[in-house]
């Protein structure tokens, strides 16, 4: 049965049930814990994780897997060992650039006042958006791998946003009401109405003026 619990946009993609139902034999008590993968074989995917971002926000979300592997100067055999499929390379550039932005919220407390840092935070948001309207169309939605991937990164983005109002409040940075979502809604619904050339400018706009009217005013 549907309920009316309100869900986050769908702005924001792995799949934590890859373990469930595999097996384990008990016939022999061996350590099944994965081996590291090595330091130059991090190093490689490390690498074609950031030439396809470039790639991507070059040339869109048609760049073939050859031209990523010839930017990142590695051979089409190391590239396929990473991401055997062309939905792989995309799902690994989308979900780095996630994982970046939900870890950015506790870095920018760290250095910065709960307010400023959500700020900060919202403009890293308008890029992360930036990525995701290249990446997203080239992805098969449909498929439930990346249903789950966009379900996960929904969640991780929702968190952090919630973290840093909730630390704005506590420090008497804003009005005891704001709600991390509406904030969310209101710069990814402006990335979709706004002209394409110049949005991210106006968006960062928009973004103070979000905070201005976010500031709770000390009697």
């Amino acid at each position: 049965m549907a309920t009316n619990r309100r869900m986050a946009p769908d702005i924001y993609m792995e799949d934590s049930s890859v373990l469930q139902g595999v097996p384990v034999s008990t016939a022999k008590k061996k350590s099944i814990t994965p081996r590291k993968p090595r330091a130059d074989a991090e190093r490689n995917r490390h690498r074609l994780t950031e030439v396809a971002k470039k790639a991507f926000t070059e040339r869109g979300g048609n760049v073939t897997l050859d031209e990523i592997a010839k930017r990142a100067g590695v051979g089409i055999g190391t590239l396929y060992r990473h991401f055997p499929t062309r939905d792989a390379m995309l799902q690994a550039v989308y979900r780095h650039e996630v994982e970046q932005l939900a870890e950015a919220a506790a870095t920018l407390l760290e250095s910065m006042r709960p307010l400023e840092a959500l700020r900060a935070w919202l403009r890293l948001f308008v890029d992360y958006i930036g990525t995701k309207k290249i990446i997203v169309p080239a992805l098969n939605a449909a498929t439930s791998e990346n249903a789950a991937l966009l379900e996960y990164s929904s969640a991780q983005i929702h968190v952090a946003a919630n973290h840093l109002i909730a630390r704005a409040i506590e420090n008497g940075d804003v009005h005891k009401d704001v709600r991390a979502l509406d904030l969310l809604y209101a710069v990814f619904g402006f990335s979709k109405t706004n002209d394409p050339t110049d949005w991210i400018p106006r968006a960062y706009r928009l973004i103070d003026i979000l905070i201005a009217g976010l500031a709770s005013v000390n009697d």
